[in-house]
């Protein structure tokens, strides 16, 4: 649902597991172009997006006003969400693959983002294709930043295929850390299946097994 407020362009896109709201960036526009249209969900989660540096411009040259305009929103944001009980959730994007261009790119630049915001309805998303491919030590970061985060999402690196599919990551150690470290909520499969949908869930059987049926 895109539209325009004076120089700020928002958009709420839906995918499958929720719904987004998309905030863009232009030089010297305010903050209020990403609050319109902002209207509760009956989701518990929400991923309130970080948006994009200008085409064009250098990106160190922006990071402190796009920080301070992305602050504002999220405060207005968390403020509407706490409302309906609803949770709105960082995910930090790799800028080296899939979007150059977006401003909130690693687990640490996210994390400082929300101590700025000091809500409790704001927390971290784990994507953890995005975190390998910007970061790597998978292992340190999910045991310092595990408390702040309110989803995780898996995908092999580096073709974003099933986690069983080849690559980098081993989840089956990862997965296991994991729950050691305490983790009690969801786990999001953003992946492109390689073949068919339902047979690529299969790796899904070795996890049944251990715990059982939903």
């Amino acid at each position: 649902m895109p539209g325009r407020c004076g120089s700020k362009w928002y958009a709420l896109e839906t995918w499958g597991t929720g719904l987004g709201l998309a905030q863009s960036y232009c030089p010297g526009g305010g903050a209020e172009g990403g609050r319109e249209g902002l209207q509760p969900h009956l989701l518990h989660r929400i991923h309130l997006m970080a948006g994009r540096v200008p085409q064009g411009v250098d990106r160190a040259a922006v990071k402190g006003e796009m920080e301070m305009v992305f602050l504002e929103n999220l405060r207005h944001a968390a403020g509407v969400l706490a409302q309906e009980n609803l949770v709105g959730l960082l995910e930090p994007i790799n800028t080296r693959i899939t979007d150059p261009r977006y401003f909130l790119d690693t687990p640490r630049q996210a994390a400082a983002i929300l101590q700025k915001v000091g809500r409790p309805n704001l927390q971290l998303q784990m994507d953890i294709f995005h975190w390998q491919i910007m970061d790597g030590n998978m292992t340190g970061n999910i045991r310092e930043f595990l408390p702040i985060v309110g989803h995780v999402q898996v995908a092999q690196v580096p073709g974003r295929g099933e986690p069983s599919s080849p690559g980098e990551l081993n989840f089956p150690y990862l997965f296991q850390l994991l729950e050691d470290e305490g983790y009690k909520g969801f786990v999001g499969c953003e992946y492109r299946p390689q073949g068919e949908t339902v047979a690529g869930l299969s790796w899904l059987r070795s996890y049944q097994d251990r715990w059982g049926h939903p």
